[in-house]
């Protein structure tokens, strides 16, 4: 482990300032997807993945903006950890992929990810933040406290 643990309040503090310059979803996700990739070390894809309808009556999770390799362009509820997810709404954090069941494989070179839910104000979920990492055991309690208030300040900014 050539990294160390990011200051997660420094983080949010940061995106707090960048939504200053614009409340753009997009712009807002797109930012704090390259500030979260800027900022944790060992880490291969940070991203965001949005419930969208795709057919009437139909949703699904349809990749956002990312920083990284090309993903998955659709999720469906309850498949893979990102689906798993949405479906439980509750943070995923797997050590290694590989023991996970229904795992989707959008870069081989992934190893362990995160996955926190994003919240509308009436506490349905919205969207997933997905960040994979080519370690194994990457993720740890810490980093899912931190990048849970990480993505409730982001929440705040874009549901307010």
């Amino acid at each position: 482990m050539s990294w160390t643990r990011p200051d997660y309040e420094l983080l949010i503090r940061q995106m707090k300032a960048l939504s200053e310059i614009s409340r753009d979803g997009t712009a807002l996700l797109a930012n704090a997807s390259a500030l979260l990739y800027e900022a944790l070390g060992g880490v291969n894809w940070v991203g965001f993945y949005l419930v969208r309808e795709t057919e009437p009556g139909h949703e699904a999770l349809i990749v956002g903006p990312f920083q990284g390799r090309p993903a998955c362009v659709r999720i469906e509820k309850g498949r893979g950890v990102c689906g798993t997810c949405w479906a439980e709404e509750s943070t995923q954090v797997v050590p290694d992929v590989h023991d996970f069941p229904g795992h989707i494989a959008c870069d081989s070179a992934s190893n362990s990810e995160i996955v926190i839910p994003l919240r509308r104000p009436d506490g349905q979920v919205y969207g997933v933040l997905d960040i994979d990492s080519p370690e194994f055991d990457r993720f740890s309690g810490e980093d899912a406290c931190g990048l849970e208030a990480f993505a409730a300040a982001l929440d705040g900014i874009i549901n307010g």
